[in-house]
């Protein structure tokens, strides 16, 4: 059984559980998430390791790399854990210039999927986010049309459960009027909340919402608060944000990433930092 993790574990559905506290693999690829890691070894321990913590959800994407993210997490865990769930993502590729362009047509998505799916070693992905707006912010429109493709696959028995990322409160309610939506992946933290009531519906409806860049957005006079709580604390900035947002609901999924074995011990402890009343007040003053 896997060890307890800061904040306990979220049960988004009858047959899926998973630690508050999660790993984002993304960083396991090379620089500007292309290619393999420079550490082949230390990328194949942060997996293991993750797992060894308690971590029981490991979020990634066949476009990490590309590919070779997908490939580290089969061969690092395969075959994995009964508790172990793994998220993905599809609706971008990768092209050689190494930007990310939208792939969200109905043969894209498929193949995706299947891609996912083999890479892996799985005959079924636990949870598949569609991705449909840009880096930060969501892109106005439907997303009817892919939500549904992958909710065909889901009926097919290759995914168990859908979830949405970077979109609109609208898009969520489009996404949930098709097939039920166990997640959403945003960008939020202590410096952007403009998610706040995203984040406080999806509380209210047991649907697990995933910030990522925890630390991303920050001006120098944000920064500083931070830096001064933390020094308070003993801690790292990034551990008190982590921990921050394990406070902010409770059904906010972490899924820092790292690609070093000391920083993700380092990250699953300052989750579990217990933020007094006066840091707390200090810290929400940095997003008012």
């Amino acid at each position: 059984m896997p060890k307890p993790l800061p904040g306990g574990n979220l049960e988004l559905a009858d047959d899926l559980t998973v630690s508050r506290v999660g790993y984002g693999a993304m960083q396991l690829a090379g620089p500007g998430v292309w290619g393999p890691p420079k550490d082949l070894k230390e990328a194949i321990a942060v997996l293991r390791e993750a797992v060894e913590l308690g971590i029981t959800h490991i979020d990634t994407s066949d476009y990490y790399g590309p590919y070779i993210v997908n490939q580290l997490i089969r061969e690092a865990l395969h075959p994995y854990p009964d508790h172990l769930r793994i998220a993905t993502k599809v609706g971008a590729r990768r092209d050689p210039d190494k930007s990310w362009p939208r792939a969200l047509s109905r043969h894209e998505l498929i193949t995706a999927v299947h891609e996912n799916l083999e890479r892996l070693g799985l005959d079924a992905l636990d949870i598949v986010n569609l991705r449909v707006g840009g880096l930060f912010e969501p892109t106005p429109g439907s997303i009817a049309e892919p939500f549904a493709v992958l909710a065909e696959l889901q009926q097919q028995g290759l995914i168990r459960h859908l979830g949405v990322s970077v979109v609109s409160p609208e898009q969520l309610t489009e996404a949930q009027s098709i097939a039920p939506v166990v997640c959403v992946q945003n960008f939020y933290n202590l410096a952007n909340r403009a998610d706040d009531q995203l984040v406080d519906r999806c509380a209210r409806k047991g649907i697990a919402y995933t910030p990522f860049f925890p630390l991303g957005g920050f001006s120098p006079l944000q920064s500083e608060v931070l830096d001064r709580v933390a020094s308070r604390l003993d801690a790292t900035p990034f551990q008190i944000a982590l921990a921050w947002l394990l406070q902010r609901s409770p059904t906010i999924l972490l899924i820092p990433g790292t690609s070093s074995v000391a920083h993700l011990r380092e990250n699953v402890a300052g989750a579990g930092i217990e933020l007094p009343s006066d840091a707390l007040e200090e810290l929400n003053s940095i997003g008012a």
